[in-house]
């Protein structure tokens, strides 16, 4: 746990999205790296809507969901007071209308229980702290691992969202039944889109969306592979054209289908 708030000499300023946002990091703790950045290419928001973070860390996905989508709401949850503040500062800096609360996602605070949201997304802890080995920087230990389960962080998205919104989380592929079973009890029309590191690679992560009451059947979508070829071969960047255009332009990244999931809920 960081509570202490990081002095110039701890943070480096790093570009994401091509430097579309630029974002504080600490040189040693919680630094963003491809996760976040997928999870907000991946959310359906548009200009006036609401999102909220649970866990929002530095503030990377909500910045680069701000960056790409202009005139979105965004509110960010993190239990760090160094990281609240860190993720504050980002958002400002880049010129991005939101707020970030210092707060559990199991005790949130008042002005966030009395609103709803279009859309919620997350990046929970990808271990459980019984099976997690403690990182060196302990405030990293809070963002790696956790004791709270993957159904009660479902739990509170489902009740923070407004009747149609969506939930998107990203998480390692070895939870994937825990995660569906939470996401299965509280919401509908849920989706599933591994991610691939190569094409001939087990998925690693495993992006998942839900609706607030929706009945949609359940859609398992084709993976997203992440490089070219099977196999590194040579310094230099082998991301697909797709995630490219995501890190470097600060492009969408739709769910495989999506506008034919949305002609069929207009």
């Amino acid at each position: 746990m960081r509570i202490e708030p990081f002095g110039p000499d701890e943070l480096t300023r790093d570009d994401f999205l091509g430097g579309i946002v630029r974002l504080w990091q600490p040189k040693r703790g919680y630094r963003a790296g491809l996760d976040p950045v997928l999870l907000a290419a991946s959310v359906p928001a548009s200009e006036g809507d609401s999102v909220l973070d649970l866990g929002c860390g530095g503030g990377a996905a909500l910045a680069c969901l701000a960056g790409r989508v202009t005139g979105i709401e965004c509110t960010g949850i993190e239990m760090q007071p160094a990281y609240a503040e860190l993720a504050q500062r980002n958002l400002t800096d880049n010129g991005l209308n939101g707020q970030i609360h210092c707060a559990d996602i199991t005790d949130l605070p008042p002005a966030i229980k009395a609103r709803r949201y279009a859309h919620i997304i997350a990046n929970p802890p990808y271990f459980e702290t019984r099976r997690a080995l403690p990182p060196t920087a302990p405030d990293r230990a809070v963002s790696r691992s956790g004791e709270l389960p993957l159904a009660k962080w479902v739990s509170v998205a489902s009740k923070r969202l407004e009747p149609g919104g969506t939930a998107t989380f990203i998480q390692r592929a070895e939870r994937l039944p825990e995660l569906m079973s939470a996401f299965y009890a509280c919401l509908g029309a849920l989706e599933l889109w591994p991610i691939q590191a190569r094409a001939q690679q087990p998925a690693r992560l495993v992006l998942v969306r839900g609706r607030k009451g929706r009945r949609a059947a359940f859609v398992a979508h084709p993976p997203l592979v992440l490089h070219r070829g099977d196999r590194h071969e040579a310094d230099g960047d082998s991301y697909t054209e797709l995630v490219s255009n995501v890190l470097r332009r600060g492009e969408s990244l739709p769910f495989p289908g999506n506008r034919r999931n949305q002609s069929r809920q207009s």
